[in-house]
């Protein structure tokens, strides 16, 4: 799998310290999270603080609608990225993903 790969090598070969492009990347780190509804479904996004947005998700408006009402909410995988564009690069990368890839993508990255 092409897209695989690409995500494979971009997490593991970025250590965290990309290029700061602009003022928003200077002031906060950028992580990409994945979260496990109730029935199983993922849900991959990008924040500068993972356990206020998953709180947010869990507990406001301010969560994505995709998951409202499938709590509990279960936070399976986050990651480290640096900028918010390679962020945001990742998660799309992610989200083109099957299931079944997403599945086997947490089991092997997750520690």
């Amino acid at each position: 799998m092409r897209i695989a790969t690409t995500i494979r090598i971009s997490l593991f070969q970025n250590d965290g310290h990309s290029p700061l492009s602009d003022k928003q990347d200077l002031m906060s780190e950028w992580h990409l999270y994945i979260i496990r509804t109730r029935n199983g479904a993922l849900y991959t996004g990008v924040t500068t603080d993972v356990a206020r947005r998953l709180d947010e998700h869990s507990h406001s408006k301010k969560g994505a609608k995709f998951l409202r009402s499938k709590g509990p909410l279960q936070l399976v995988y986050q990651q480290l990225v640096g900028s918010r564009s390679e962020a945001q690069r990742l998660e799309y990368q992610i989200k083109q993903l099957s299931k079944q890839q997403k599945e086997k993508f947490i089991a092997t990255h997750s520690a």
